[in-house]
C-alpha cells in the first residue's frame, strides 16, 4: 500500500487543487495505445479514400521523371532540377495524407485529458538520468504492467496479421502476374485493409488501457488526511491569521462607521445595550437610513461620539431593538418602522428648529412597532 513519510496511508481522493497542481506539472493521464489506434485507423481510412489518387499521382510523376531523365538531349546539370521538381510534386500529392496524420497525432492525445502545456514537464530532471530510478521504473509494478500490455499488444497484432496474410496469400502470390499499376493498386488496398483490421483489433487493447491509465493516475494523486488538512491550511490560511485578518477588517469597518456618527440626525438607544444612529436626507433619500449601530461597548461609543457632536440621543428601547435587528448599516429602515421613526425625527427637527421651545411634545413611549419587528 502506498504510504507517505508520515506513515499515513493515502486513502483520500485527490482534491481539485492537487489535480490542478499535477496538471500544471504535466502529470495527466495519457494513453499511448489510444493514439496508436487512432493513427492506424486514420492511416487506413486515408489510404482507402485517398490512396487511389495518391498512387496515380506518384506513378504519373515517376513516369514523367524517368522519361525526362532518359532523354539524351537533357544535360547532366539539369537532372537535379528535374529530380527536385518530381520530388515536390510527389510531396504535394501526399500532402493530404500527411495533414490528416498530423491532425490525428495532435488531436488524439487530447481526448483523454484535453489540451495541456507545461514547462515543468519539459525541464531537465537529474532523477531521470539516475540508472537506479530507471531500473525501479522498469521492474516496478507499473513497469511490469506496461511489459504485460506490450506483450499483449504484440500477440494481438501478430495473430491478426498472421490470419490476415494467410487469408490473402493466394492474391499476394498473383500480384506479379498483372501490370505494374494494377499490382501497386492491389498492394495499396491490401496494406490499407491490413491497417484497418489491425487498428480495429487494437480497440480491445484501448478498452483495457484507458481505464487502467485513469485508475493509475487517480491512485497516484491520492492523499493522506494530513495532506488534505495541510492543503486546507495553505489555501485558506492558518486559523490564527484568518482571525487577525477578520479582526482588522472589523476594526476598519467600525472606524468608518464611527466617522459617520457625527453626520447623523438622531441616535436611538436602549440605554443599557443598543444604539442606532439615523440620518434622513429629505432631498435624496426615500426613507431614513442607518449610518451606525452597535451593542454594549460599541453602543456606548456611538452615544459618546453623538454627545460630543451634539447629536440628539433619544431613549426608546423598543424602537432601538427593532432598528438594530431589522436593518444593516447604510440600509434604509423597513417600511414597518416608518411611523415610529417619523415621530422621533419630527421631535428632533422641532428641537433643532427651536431649541428654546418648551411646548414641544416628547417622543411617546408607545411608538407603533409591528409585532414582527418587535424584539
Amino acid at each position: 500500500m502506498a504510504e507517505e513519510d508520515t506513515g499515513q496511508e493515502r486513502t483520500e481522493q485527490a482534491t481539485p487543487k492537487r489535480k490542478e497542481d499535477a496538471r500544471k506539472k504535466g502529470d495527466i493521464p495519457r494513453s499511448k495505445d489510444l493514439t496508436t489506434m487512432m493513427m492506424l485507423m486514420a492511416a487506413a481510412i486515408s489510404m482507402l479514400t485517398l490512396g487511389k489518387g495518391m498512387l496515380e499521382g506518384i506513378t504519373g510523376t515517376m513516369k514523367t521523371f524517368f522519361v525526362r531523365a532518359a532523354d539524351i538531349n537533357i544535360a547532366a546539370r539539369e537532372l537535379p532540377a528535374i529530380f527536385l521538381d518530381a520530388l515536390s510534386k510527389m510531396i504535394m500529392t501526399m500532402m493530404p495524407f500527411v495533414l490528416v496524420m498530423v491532425f490525428i497525432a495532435l488531436v488524439s492525445p487530447l481526448l483523454l485529458s484535453g489540451w495541456n502545456f507545461s514547462i515543468d514537464a519539459i525541464k531537465f530532471k537529474g532523477s531521470k538520468m539516475n540508472p537506479l530510478t530507471g531500473i525501479k521504473r522498469v521492474f516496478g509494478p507499473n513497469g511490469l504492467i506496461e511489459m504485460f500490455k506490450t506483450i499483449l499488444k504484440f500477440l494481438v497484432i501478430a495473430l491478426v496479421a498472421f490470419f490476415l496474410i494467410r487469408k490473402e496469400m493466394p492474391e499476394i502470390m498473383t500480384i506479379d502476374q498483372g501490370d505494374l499499376h494494377g499490382g501497386l493498386r492491389h498492394v495499396a488496398d491490401l496494406v490499407a485493409w491490413t491497417f484497418l483490421i489491425v487498428s480495429s483489433a487494437t480497440i480491445l487493447i484501448v478498452l483495457v488501457d484507458v481505464p487502467q491509465q485513469l485508475w493509475q493516475h487517480s491512485k497516484k494523486l491520492k492523499m493522506t488526511r494530513e495532506q488534505i488538512k495541510q492543503e486546507h491550511k495553505d489555501t485558506e490560511g492558518m486559523p490564527e491569521v484568518k482571525s487577525k485578518i477578520r479582526q482588522k477588517q472589523q476594526e476598519m469597518a467600525q472606524r468608518r462607521m464611527m466617522e459617520e456618527v457625527p453626520k447623523a440626525d438622531v441616535i436611538v438607544t436602549n440605554p443599557t445595550h443598543y444604539s442606532v444612529a439615523l440620518k434622513y436626507d429629505t432631498e435624496n433619500q426615500g426613507a431614513p437610513k442607518v449610518v451606525a449601530k452597535g451593542a454594549d461597548e460599541v453602543a456606548f461609543r456611538i452615544r459618546e461620539i453623538g454627545q460630543q457632536n451634539h447629536i440628539p440621543v433619544i431613549e426608546t428601547p423598543p424602537l432601538a431593538r427593532a432598528l438594530y435587528y431589522s436593518t444593516k448599516i447604510n440600509q434604509e429602515i423597513p417600511a414597518g418602522l416608518y411611523k415610529a421613526v417619523a415621530q422621533v425625527l419630527a421631535y428632533v427637527f422641532q428641537i433643532k428648529a427651536n431649541p428654546k421651545a418648551t411646548d414641544i411634545k416628547p417622543v411617546p413611549e408607545d411608538l407603533p412597532i409591528p409585532d414582527e419587528l418587535k424584539r
